[in-house]
């Protein structure tokens, strides 16, 4: 099938009296079908019986978040859909990050229209209403974000351990329910909506920045008073894979960069590789591992705050757990953070 990429305008709600009649002569379409769904486009087509089909000058299309279904059930038959097409050949393509987002459920109906000399439609019945969800950021998408945290990135600083910080229980129960090791569990929803590793990915969160003035850990935390301390060469070195994974901010001056940490072809890697653009460890913007005189070295970028997910689990007795001396900041928990859909430093033109 040929693929025809539409222009979509907005139609708005028009009521009863305004022009728009039923005329049963227009084919209703049924046997709709979905296809080719990315996060801010989909591929459209149904059938229709041929009686009248000529008449047709253009396509009514209702698209309704799922959320919203019933309380934007159609008043009227005739009451003008949301988006409006010129009637081309079947498969079309919809497209517009305007009203489409990423990894939402949608409903979409359609009806057929013919467009009249005084500028009226008459339309057809809507066809049933189907079901479908757009897709998340594909790496084309999650380039464009990286190139975004590059701008910003800054200067690279020493780093020598990652951290985690949780709550005494949270160790505790490591050593008692799992033989001493940390268990990867699957990411939170925080970040970008069209996150490919929101719900996904599973791993282990670990933090890398450091203070500028100490070159070490700081000692506030917004996830509990007990610090795991690990160093870096035992997560990060030429046997593990570095993958971008997401770029945010949560209405603050600051931004966040979700990095990715994979052993070489484990099943975390896998998944990256499919979904994430891959860095290279020895010169990236955000977090570099290299040899220098036998030794590795390793820096973070220090204008954005980095949160590292290793993807295996992580046994204890590779680091040390000690208490914090600081203040628990719960205002920078990123747990289930929404990303701020208006800022220009870390959004794309594709749907939020």
């Amino acid at each position: 099938s040929t693929e025809h990429i539409v222009l979509i305008f907005y139609a708005g709600n028009k009521s009863q009296d305004s022009g728009i009649a039923e005329m049963e002569e227009l084919p209703v379409p049924h046997n709709i079908k979905i296809s080719n769904i990315t996060c801010d486009s989909f591929k459209i087509s149904w059938d229709m019986d041929s009686k009248s089909k000529d008449r047709i000058t253009h396509y009514f299309i209702d698209l309704n978040k799922k959320e919203n279904k019933n309380s934007n059930k159609f008043k009227h038959k005739d009451v003008p859909t949301k988006l409006v097409a010129k009637a081309v050949p079947l498969p079309m393509t919809v497209r517009g990050h305007w009203f489409l987002s990423p990894r939402t459920e949608y409903t979409v109906a359609v009806q057929t229209a013919s467009k009249q000399v005084d500028g009226d439609y008459v339309v057809s019945e809507w066809s049933e209403i189907i079901e479908f969800c757009t897709a998340d950021y594909s790496k084309v998408h999650l380039t464009q974000l990286l190139e975004k945290a590059e701008v910003i990135a800054g200067r690279m600083l020493k780093l020598s351990v990652f951290y985690r910080n949780q709550h005494k229980e949270y160790f505790d129960y490591i050593r008692e329910h799992h033989g001493n090791a940390m268990q990867p569990s699957v990411k939170d929803n925080s970040g970008s909506h069209g996150s490919p590793i929101s719900g996904k990915l599973e791993g282990i969160f670990f933090s890398c920045n450091t203070e500028f003035n100490t070159g070490k850990p700081p000692q506030d935390s917004p996830y509990g008073r007990y610090r795991y301390e690990i160093a870096a060469e035992k997560l990060f070195n030429p046997n593990t894979n570095l993958y971008f994974g997401d770029f945010y901010c949560m209405y603050t001056a600051y931004h966040y960069v979700i990095l990715v940490i994979a052993p070489v072809g484990s099943p975390g890697d896998e998944f990256c590789k499919q979904r994430l653009p891959q860095l290279n460890i020895k010169d990236n913007k955000f977090l570099t591992c290299d040899e220098e005189d036998g030794v590795m070295v390793y820096h973070h970028a220090q204008d954005v705050i980095l949160e590292v997910i290793y993807t295996d689990p992580v046994d204890l007795s590779l680091g040390t757990v000690a208490e914090i001396t600081g203040h628990q900041l719960m205002s920078l928990s990123t747990a289930n953070a929404k990303k701020d859909p208006s800022c220009k430093t870390c959004n794309i033109s594709v749907g939020r």
